[in-house]
């Protein structure tokens, strides 16, 4: 993937968030730790609240998914106060579709790809390895 410099990734779960940004040039990706962002996990899913049934036993899905929403609201923000000028999005599956019914049209605009896998709480090499492969 064609990394611009400065290109901030999101690398996210149900749970937590970590912002990178890219230090290097699209030929070279030299991720950087950015400072965490507020997330507000009260958002819940376009459903609404589900109730507790045997298809959703407790309520730790419908948390993880106000949390997806929460990222998406936080990173169209930032997208919309012109802090991100181009972003890549790494989300387990089931994340990464929460966070996309949240997209803003102008987060889509300046978003360069996204990339359906748990990198959470891996290392910076391993999500420069999954960028540079994708």
């Amino acid at each position: 993937m064609n990394l611009p410099q400065n290109t901030v990734i999101a690398v996210a779960d149900g749970e937590k968030l970590n912002l990178f940004q890219n230090d290097g040039d699209a030929a070279n990706v030299k991720l950087k730790a950015m400072p965490s962002a507020d997330v507000d996990s009260s958002k819940v899913s376009s459903g609404g609240r589900h109730s507790s049934s045997s298809a959703n036993p407790d309520d730790s899905q419908q948390d993880e998914d106000g949390f997806s929403s929460g990222v998406a609201e936080m990173l169209n923000k930032q997208v919309l106060d012109g802090k991100i000028k181009s972003l890549v999005v790494i989300a387990a599956p089931r994340t990464l579709g929460e966070m996309r019914k949240r997209y803003h049209k102008s987060l889509s605009d300046v978003l360069i790809g996204e990339l359906d896998k748990d990198l959470t709480g891996h290392s910076l090499q391993d999500i420069e390895k999954a960028l540079a492969a994708a």
